[in-house]
């Protein structure tokens, strides 16, 4: 690997663990400013409404307990997002374009609410390293094309 190769893959671990830490910072926002009591009347009244809706509701130990655990299971994945395995990258454009939405999510159900909802304080962090981490991930993906030897995909 070039030493730019270097460059763009210590750049891209740099970007998914601040993806990993703001959403630690995010699910904090949410747990301390009762996301749930907001999140769950929402999806029974959209499932009333649309029986098939999709989304599940939540108690507030196995909720926590999960997003503590994929938070963790991401932070360790820093080192193989590094080495630049292709299921890395296809799950760092997944990352990135999840919380983005998440982010997009929380700051348009405040502007439809006309309300500050929970998780809101930290969805403009969460929309910046999302979008941090994908321009990491296009940007390696173009300095791993330009090596000599190689023909773009």
């Amino acid at each position: 690997m070039s030493s730019s190769g270097d460059v763009a893959a210590l750049r891209q671990m740099q970007a998914w663990l601040a993806v990993v830490l703001v959403l630690a910072a995010h699910v904090a926002d949410e747990a301390s400013t009762d996301f749930l009591g907001f999140y769950n009347p929402v999806v029974l009244d959209l499932r009333a409404r649309i029986p098939w809706f999709p989304m599940p509701t939540f108690s507030f130990a196995p909720w926590l307990a999960g997003l503590c655990g994929l938070i963790l299971v991401l932070a360790l994945l820093g080192p193989a997002v590094r080495r630049g395995s292709r299921g890395t990258q296809v799950m760092a454009w997944a990352v990135s374009v999840i919380m983005f939405l998440n982010a997009l999510g929380h700051l348009g159900g405040s502007a439809y609410f006309r309300a500050w909802l929970p998780g809101t304080s930290t969805a403009p962090f969460l929309l910046v390293a999302s979008a941090a981490l994908a321009h990491a991930t296009w940007r390696r993906r173009r300095v791993k094309d330009s090596e000599p030897g190689r023909s773009a995909a």
